[in-house]
């Protein structure tokens, strides 16, 4: 067990790599009443197309299937996953995004126990024919409820203008056509392949006692046999750097038109150090550009051609990355046009260096905020790893961000051919 201190932070970090490849890190807390544990895959909705251990021909999935496995993990052999842990004092929960799975665990009291029981109900993939076809009809319902929700149809129908096949552009639930072509056999070649040890992370916080924890967590492991994966090989669609669509508009129901001002990124494959980085100096430059104390925003605000809320924000993995700038106005060609003037006149002009600090001491004071919350150190910590990098690394980062760092990724991310815009509204 290898521990790994964080001066400025006051935070000690305990790692160890199981010989079976899964790697765990638990951050002691003294006094939290509640302990958070992820327990995370590194797969997601993008994965859909790989090579099965052993073989040489790839396979393609359909579209939804890390989400619908997902929801399969909750149907065990010993009934319901939800109700025992309930007995335990501890809660359950997971999600899917488009680069993993995440199983979440909140408890009280048996926090070791509980732990221990995460990890099993995560190692038990159990799927039959008739679960399958039965899961099929309840995420269908989801699908629906969420094709009624024009925020998240407008989160896809710009991500649809932005990618060509890059399967980022699907939804994570997938389609009602795509998710009744899943099969037992497609939910077990996702389960061998992506949710073996050694492409898995545990990660603890809360008021745990390292060295006993981890005494219980090796010894699970070893008295389990695991499948031979060796390096999982994932086949990515090529993209290229210019948009699938220019423009579009959706025709929805709303009562206000929305608008949306998607930036697609050049293919470049990040990580480490490099990506945090790179990452942070958006979050910087957008804050600058758009946030409520820029130019743009009170133009856009004084002039009543903006309804709060305004956002935006960044995608940013290995091999892809955009950002989604929008919100609800009556003047969307007119926000699209502010949005543009702001971007060719940050590129054209040098950006103030005290104006980029304070946004660092805001950016800087959000992430000290940020890290009391066992739930948000637990899901970005494990995010920062697939990454290659540290989410507690983001302080130093932040410290040492220059201008030079914000103009690079201001003239990279906002590149010619990358825009494209959506409007919602009845037409």
């Amino acid at each position: 067990m290898k521990a790994i201190n964080y001066k400025k932070l006051g935070e000690t970090l305990f790692y160890e790599k199981i010989s079976n490849g899964l790697e765990v890190f638990i951050l002691p807390k003294k006094g939290f009443r509640k302990t958070v544990a992820t327990f995370t895959a590194k797969f997601g909705s993008v994965d859909t197309k790989f090579l099965l251990p052993g073989k040489k021909v790839p396979i393609q999935v359909p579209d939804g299937t890390a989400h619908f496995l997902e929801h399969k993990m909750f149907d065990s052999k010993k009934g319901d996953v939800l109700h025992s842990f309930a007995e335990q004092g501890a809660s359950v929960n997971a999600f899917t995004n488009f680069t993993r799975t995440a199983y979440t665990l909140s408890a009280t009291s048996n926090i070791n126990k509980n732990i221990i029981a995460l990890i099993d109900f995560v190692q038990e993939g159990y799927f039959t024919d008739e679960m399958v076809e039965k899961e099929k009809r309840i995420i269908e319902q989801e699908i629906r409820m969420y094709d009624n929700n024009p925020d998240w149809r407008a989160r896809f129908g710009i991500l649809e203008n932005m990618y060509k096949t890059h399967p980022v552009k699907n939804d994570i639930a997938g389609t009602i056509k795509s998710i009744n072509q899943i099969t037992k056999e497609d939910l077990y070649a996702c389960y061998n392949t992506f949710y073996h040890p050694s492409n898995m992370l545990l990660f603890v916080i809360g008021s745990v006692v390292p060295d006993k924890l981890l005494k219980e967590i090796r010894k699970n492991q070893e008295e389990k046999t695991f499948r031979e994966t060796g390096e999982i090989y994932r086949i990515s669609a090529a993209e290229d750097v210019n948009v699938n669509k220019k423009s579009n508009v959706m025709d929805i129901s709303v009562p206000i038109p929305k608008v949306f001002i998607g930036h697609k990124e050049p293919n470049a494959i990040r990580q480490d150090r490099k990506l945090l980085n790179y990452e942070l100096s958006l979050n910087v430059l957008f804050e600058i550009m758009f946030g409520e104390s820029s130019e743009a925003y009170e133009k856009m605000y004084n002039n009543g051609f903006l309804s709060i809320p305004f956002t935006y924000d960044r995608t940013n993995e290995r091999d892809f990355g955009f950002s989604i700038i929008g919100g609800e106005s009556q003047e969307p060609e007119a926000i699209i046009q502010i949005i543009d003037d702001t971007i060719s006149r940050f590129q054209k002009e040098s950006i103030n260096k005290e104006h980029a600090q304070r946004v660092i001491n805001k950016e800087i004071g959000s992430f000290l905020k940020s890290i009391n919350s066992p739930q948000f150190i637990a899901n970005q910590f494990t995010r920062y790893h697939f990454n290659e990098t540290n989410l507690f690394d983001t302080l130093p980062t932040l410290e040492n961000l220059s201008v030079k760092d914000l103009e690079e990724a201001l003239h990279f991310h906002f590149s010619p051919g990358s825009q494209t815009t959506l409007v919602v509204k009845e037409t």
